[in-house]
């Protein structure tokens, strides 16, 4: 019998996965990651997890990876918004907590997968490579997942592939496990209320200061509150009226100045990712380039049509991406994730939209 360690956060969605691996035949034992030292340990998260674990009569773990969260989740989150870019924590945490230190810690103890309640599918191909896909529902979570090996990809289970989440809802229910109505996280697990101001500035203890607006021409609009209130392609809450709509175009933090532009301007044709990792092939080398793909550059959007091509190390290394059509808010520090139907290709870090 395979043994499966199951990451339980204490939602309906990972306590469902244990339902279905149990009846799957194999044999589960459930972990709750400490990543916020005592404040986790003393959480609803550990105390819901445990009451399923017993109900479904599975072993339950509490694994504390609190310095190596903060290590390569939740500093980097604070660096990147501090230089001006707006990261995406879950990707940094799926590879190096989710699918890093918990299945190292997994196949220490002698378990042969780890598993997870995210919706995606992973199915080893032909020729012996992991494949991932997109899962079949309106809660795919495959962008989130872009980042992670063949390594990792060889001993990873996601159970709610097929599943919607009303299915997930009701099959919890039937079995009447105690979080079948406990409502979805919509947050960062480590920003409380979403405040992302109030965290950075109690996380690095001083937020750089108040500065200009400015055109793309360079010449003054206004004062800003500072970098850490904006993100590229925003438009509300900017704190001034300049009697027609403007949009974030970049931050530039070495000037501490916020630089907007009109109508139109919050698109893109395209953008350069670094920090490229790619699943269903090791590299571009040998393919029939531009390689014709779609991308999603956030979490919700739609994967758009578009070419991508390596640049050369003395631009930088990376991948140019040139969209079919312009696309709204491509923001640094985003992930930019490339498919080809439901298959990942891959993906990388957006470094800077093109003009």
């Amino acid at each position: 019998m395979k043994k499966v360690l199951l990451g339980m956060s204490g939602g309906v969605d990972s306590s469902a996965a244990a339902l279905v691996l149990q009846r799957a035949g194999y044999a589960v034992a459930g972990v709750t990651l400490s990543l916020q030292g005592e404040k986790t340990r003393r959480s609803d998260a550990v105390q819901d997890a445990r009451r399923v674990a017993e109900k479904l009569g599975i072993e339950h773990r509490v694994l504390d990876l609190t310095e190596e969260f903060d290590r390569h989740v939740v500093a980097p989150f604070a660096a990147d918004y501090l230089a001006g870019r707006t990261p995406n924590p879950c990707v940094a945490c799926n590879r190096h907590i989710k699918f890093g230190a918990m299945l190292r810690y997994a196949l220490a103890e002698g378990f042969d997968a780890v598993a997870t309640g995210h919706y995606a599918v992973v199915e080893q191909d032909e020729a012996g490579r992991y494949q991932l896909y997109r899962a079949q529902t309106e809660k795919d979570q495959s962008y989130v997942l872009y980042s992670l090996t063949q390594q990792q990809l060889a001993h990873v289970l996601f159970p709610l592939a097929a599943y919607a989440k009303d299915e997930v809802r009701a099959l919890a229910g039937e079995a009447g496990l105690p979080v079948a109505q406990k409502p979805d996280s919509q947050e960062i697990c480590f920003v409380e209320g979403n405040d992302y101001v109030a965290f950075l500035k109690q996380y690095v203890g001083e937020l750089p200061p108040p500065g200009d607006f400015v055109d793309e021409a360079g010449a003054l609009l206004g004062r800003h509150k500072g970098l850490a209130h904006y993100t590229v392609g925003q438009r509300k809450g900017l704190g001034c009226s300049f009697g027609k709509p403007m949009y974030v175009v970049r931050l530039e933090p070495d000037g501490n100045r916020v630089v907007l532009g009109g109508e139109g301007r919050q698109y893109a044709p395209g953008l350069v990712a670094r920090d490229v990792n790619w699943i269903a092939f090791d590299s571009l080398a040998g393919r029939e380039l531009p390689l014709r793909c779609t991308a999603k550059i956030r979490y919700k959007a739609e994967p758009a049509p578009c070419r991508a091509e390596p640049l050369p190390a003395e631009m930088g290394g990376g991948i140019r991406v040139l969209f079919d059509t312009p696309q709204r808010s491509v923001t640094p520090g985003q992930a930019v994730v490339f498919y080809d139907g439901s298959r990942v290709l891959g993906g990388g870090v957006i470094a800077a939209p093109l003009a």
